[in-house]
């Protein structure tokens, strides 16, 4: 996997003079700019790639379009060599809800690594953006792809046979990393508060939250005193302005959307949700805020799994930028295997 650097000095000479017409009012360095008239530039900083980029992992990798309306659309990864059906994985990327793609070369080499080490089937879906569109979009996009999955479960869809027939129907996970595990948690509630038998012929057996992005008015202790390198994926300005991206209009970060355990969001132990693993990363700013989400989860008497990763930051496995990022993504690999096999 090609390690990415958000090196600000790349995005500085990417972006020059694309816009002249306005001033800036809002931007993570390298990665997004939101001027006052509304106008959004995001730096191809981390390329984008075709699905028919060559892969010597045995999988094979298709572009499928889900909603033409809103182009929503989700990127296929299909081992070609474990016999039998597989697991399914609906995976949201991460990007703070603002950047990022399902076509972004390192989720393209993560997502296939893990398909074919993993032993599973997985759906990444390109769900719409903030600004130009606030949450709960990214949310309705997540569940609008479990329920087209339904859809073709239902229809026997001839189209989609290519990976429809090698999936294990009951056996499907909602995964994400970073604001992607944020969306795969807030689908996973929603559809936990639908009756039992709202998803046949699908079972939802578990979620997966990678580094899950929530936020809170209040500072954690990694918030205030976690030191991030200079080209950190993750920096307190940079969630602060993706908060201020995101959230509907004239919220603040304690809104249900950026912490689910604010006053006036719904009580944990009210929730129905499958078995959920909790990655984290030791280096993080989130790990605080991760682990009193896992506290909450636990006492709330939710099947919880919490793994930490030591001396790695946020969004290691698919940037990999640095020495342990490598070793400790096989070992995310080998805990995911586990979970959805378990």
């Amino acid at each position: 996997m090609a390690a990415i650097s958000l090196d600000p000095r790349l995005s500085l000479q990417m972006g020059k003079n694309l816009y002249q017409n306005g001033v800036v009012v809002e931007k993570v360095e390298g990665l997004i700019r939101v001027y006052n008239d509304g106008h959004v530039e995001r730096p191809a900083i981390v390329p984008n790639v075709p699905c028919t980029v060559a892969l010597e992992l045995g999988v094979t990798v298709k572009d499928v379009v889900i909603e033409k309306y809103s182009n929503l659309w989700a990127r296929f990864y299909v081992p070609s060599c474990p016999a039998g059906k597989l697991p399914l994985l609906v995976y949201f990327h991460g990007g703070g809800f603002c950047v990022g793609s399902a076509a972004w070369n390192c989720y393209h080499g993560f997502l296939a690594d893990l398909a074919s080490k993993a032993g599973c089937l997985i759906m990444s879906v390109n769900y719409r953006l903030a600004p130009e569109n606030r949450l709960p979009a990214a949310y309705e996009d997540g569940f609008n792809a479990v329920m087209w999955v339904k859809n073709q479960a239902l229809n026997g869809a001839g189209e989609q046979k290519w990976w429809l027939s090698r999936c294990n129907l009951s056996s499907l996970f909602l995964t994400g990393d970073s604001a992607g595990a944020n969306i795969a948690y807030n689908v996973a509630t929603r559809l936990g508060s639908s009756d039992t038998t709202f998803l046949k012929p699908l079972s939802l057996k578990g979620t997966i939250l990678i580094q899950p992005f929530f936020g809170g008015e209040a500072r954690t202790g990694s918030e205030n005193h976690s030191t991030q390198p200079p080209n950190s994926a993750l920096t307190l300005s940079a969630s602060d302005t993706y908060w201020r991206l995101s959230l509907p209009l004239g919220a603040n970060r304690d809104h249900p959307c950026c912490n689910p355990l604010a006053n006036g969001s719904t009580k944990l132990r009210t929730l129905q949700l499958p078995p959920t693993m909790v990655c984290i990363s030791d280096t993080d700013i989130l790990k605080d805020r991760n682990l009193q989400f896992c506290t909450a989860m636990a006492n709330a008497g939710k099947r919880l799994e919490t793994v930490i990763y030591k001396g790695v930051g946020h969004a290691f496995q698919v940037l990999q930028n640095s020495d342990l990022s490598q070793p400790r993504t096989k070992e995310m690999i080998s805990h995911i295997r586990a979970f959805i096999t378990q």
